[in-house]
Formats: structure tokens, sequence, C-alpha cells
């Protein structure tokens, strides 16, 4: 059972208003229902939005927190008149202050994606997605010189989130390849990756973890059994160590601490905007 409710409420997309409130949230031992409101555009919309906050405020007899990124004055100022919740301003917090700091007024634009599609970070982002999901689990072996990073690592090691992780947040061309027995057998890394060594980086993870990870999807097989999963993890750390492979364990990471730990070691200079 919810706690509290959230509200992000935006004249875009919200999702900048969701990440930096979850951000702040997870500060905090508690559940709430979360609540986006995208394209709140018009002074229309933003009466519905005071209305449906304080619906909730009356209904839970506590106020809603809500984080918005407006850039509208009008609209947010009938949001700040009529909304029963707590409201936390993230630009008027963040970009009013720049303003006088830097001595320039901000673009005022709604929304980071409002010309995106035009610019050639984006084309790049599209084209990374694209190869990624081409070379995903070693679907294939073509322009792998194109790639900036090569992932592998036993099977349900967190190789394919991890790949698209990076080309949607990064623009980073991933391709990534599972460690089969075949690969343990000749105890060398597949054929086609031997070219590109440099590139590879490697994800492993606790036998424990991965079995019961495994068990989601083939429940009481040979492939999700403890025993082969502590084989297969033993062979691919065995074999990333003899080739010289940089490599991490997933266990206890999210997709954003393996990608940005990727970052440092294979492209260092994307963490700089």
């Amino acid at each position: 059972m919810h706690s509290r409710t959230v509200f992000f409420i935006s004249d875009g997309t919200g999702i900048t208003a969701e990440t930096f409130g979850n951000a702040i949230l997870a500060q905090f031992e508690f559940k709430p229902r979360h609540v986006r409101l995208p394209f709140i555009d018009t002074v229309d919309k933003a009466h519905q939005v005071v209305r449906q906050v304080n619906h909730v405020a009356e209904l839970e007899g506590r106020r809603p927190i809500v984080f918005t990124t407006l850039v509208n004055v009008e609209i947010l100022q009938v949001i700040e008149d009529g909304c029963r919740g707590m409201l936390l301003d993230m630009f008027g917090t963040f970009v009013r202050p720049l303003e006088i700091e830097l001595g320039m007024k901000s673009n005022h634009r709604v929304g980071r994606f409002s010309d995106v599609s035009k610019s050639k970070e984006y084309h790049d982002r599209i084209e990374a997605i694209n190869f990624s999901l081409a070379h995903d689990d070693g679907q294939s072996n073509r322009d792998l010189e194109q790639a900036d990073v090569i992932l592998v690592g036993v099977s349900r090691s967190g190789k394919t989130p991890t790949s698209l992780y990076l080309a949607m947040q990064h623009g980073l061309k991933a391709a990534n390849y599972p460690l089969i027995p075949d690969d343990f057998e000749r105890q060398q890394l597949p054929a086609a990756l031997a070219a590109h060594r440099k590139k590879i980086f490697g994800l492993t993870i606790q036998p424990e973890r991965l079995a019961e990870i495994r068990n989601e999807r083939r429940p009481n097989s040979r492939y999700a059994a403890l025993a082969n999963c502590r084989m297969e993890v033993a062979e691919a750390e065995a074999m990333m160590r003899r080739a010289g492979i940089r490599w991490l364990s997933t266990t206890t990471k999210s997709i954003e601490e393996i990608a940005t730990t990727i970052l440092q070691e294979i492209r260092p200079e994307r963490l700089e905007y």
C-alpha cells in the first residue's frame, strides 16, 4: 500500500521531472504512488491538474508531493495558486538562479526533445540503437569494426540491457556475445572477436543470482541448475583473465552503474557533455 502520491508535471514528456524527482525520493524509505502528467501546455490543462491533485489531497488526507518542470510562467502560476500539494518547481529552483549567475536568460524551451530529431546526436543515437539490436546475443559478426564496445559474458549476466542502455543513453554502438560451453571447451573467446579485443568488456555474476534469474526463464532445467551456473561463471571468468579482458560483476549493480563503469574504461570522453 502506497503511503503518499507523487505527481510529476511537465509541459514536455515529464521524463526530466520524474528522473530528478525519483533521485530525490530514493533518499527516503517509503513507496509512493507515481503519477506522471506530461504535455501540460495550456492553462485549461493546468486547471485540470489542480483539480486532480486537490482531489487526491482530499482522499488521502495529506498533501501530495508535486514535482514540476513547467517553462510557461502562466501555466505554472495556475498550479502555484490552486494546488494543495507540496510544490517543488525544479526550474524555479535551478534555472532562475542560474540566469542571475550567468547574466543571461534561458531559452525557455519546452522539453528537451522539441528539436532533437534534427540533430546529429539524435541521428547517431538511432544508429547506435539499430546497431546494438542487430548485434544482440551474437546475432551478427558483420561490421564489428564499427562497435564502440563488445560485451561478453554468460547468458543472463546483463549484456542485452546494458548494450541497449549504452546505445539509447550514450549513443554507443554496443555489440554483445554470450560465452557458451563450446567456447569453454576451446578455452578461447569466439573467433569473430579476436580482432577486436581492445573493445571487449566482460560481465560476470554470482552463480547463485544467475541460477535465480535463469530459473525464472527455464525452471528446473540444467541451464538454470546452480552447479551448471557455477561451472559457466568460473569458466567465463578464467577465460577473461587469460585474455586480459576488463570485467566486472553485475550482481549488485544497476544498469546505470554498469554502463558508467564501462564508459570510464572504454570511452571516458562520453562522460563529458
